[in-house]
């Protein structure tokens, strides 16, 4: 299957919605946006979270920060984000979610997720929301997507890039290890399994 990669583009939104969507839950009931928008019903959160592609602050979770993968039949098979901390901090992320009708109080509603979060460093390019159709789920759809970021991430002159995943998700471990990246460290925390099932947050890292 041949691959095509290309910066996002607003009618790209709904499937950017989806790969957040997915990839937040990886495999769980619930993610952290069923719990920002208070909904587990997917039709609702993926209206909202279309929104949240395109709102008027560009947080992480803006459409121009994703990649999208295509194949000969110009299908969307898969996306991946690449952000500036710098830039896309948290709180730009509250400010998008604010311009959508989500006030702050979300922040209580994910406390677990944040006990467990990073601050991240100003001068690192990171990787989120990695996520393939299970029909095209293979390693050479997530090397074309990766390469590609990392391409952006060295053109603006970055020498070290890092993505979190949760503790027990071997299979996204194993992919991310076959790409080149090495564990870091970890954080893990009760309040975070009993919200989502899982121990924690590990982080892995990668040098340009």
């Amino acid at each position: 299957m041949g691959i095509k990669i290309r910066k996002a583009e607003p009618q790209d939104s709904r499937f950017i919605a989806w790969a957040m969507l997915a990839s937040s839950r990886a495999g769980k009931r619930v993610g952290i946006f069923d719990l920002i928008f208070e909904s587990s019903d997917d039709t609702v959160l993926l209206e909202k979270m279309v929104h949240l592609t395109q709102t008027p602050t560009k947080s992480h979770c803006h459409y121009t920060n994703f990649l999208v993968a295509f194949d000969d039949e110009g299908k969307q098979v898969g996306a991946l984000c690449g952000f500036e901390p710098r830039i896309a901090n948290h709180e730009r992320f509250s400010k998008a979610l604010e311009e959508i009708g989500v006030d702050e109080s979300y922040n209580e509603r994910i406390a677990a997720y944040l006990l467990c979060q990073y601050e991240l460093d100003r001068q690192t390019w990171v990787l989120d929301f990695m996520q393939v159709n299970d029909e095209a789920y293979t390693l050479s759809v997530l090397k074309e997507l990766v390469q590609k970021s990392l391409l952006t991430a060295r053109l603006k002159g970055y020498r070290k890039v890092e993505t979190m995943i949760e503790i027990g998700s071997s299979e996204l471990l194993l992919v991310y290890e076959k790409l080149g990246f090495f564990y870091i460290d970890e954080k893990q925390s009760d309040y975070y399994f009993e919200s989502f099932g899982r121990k924690g947050i590990m982080r892995l890292g990668m040098h340009l």
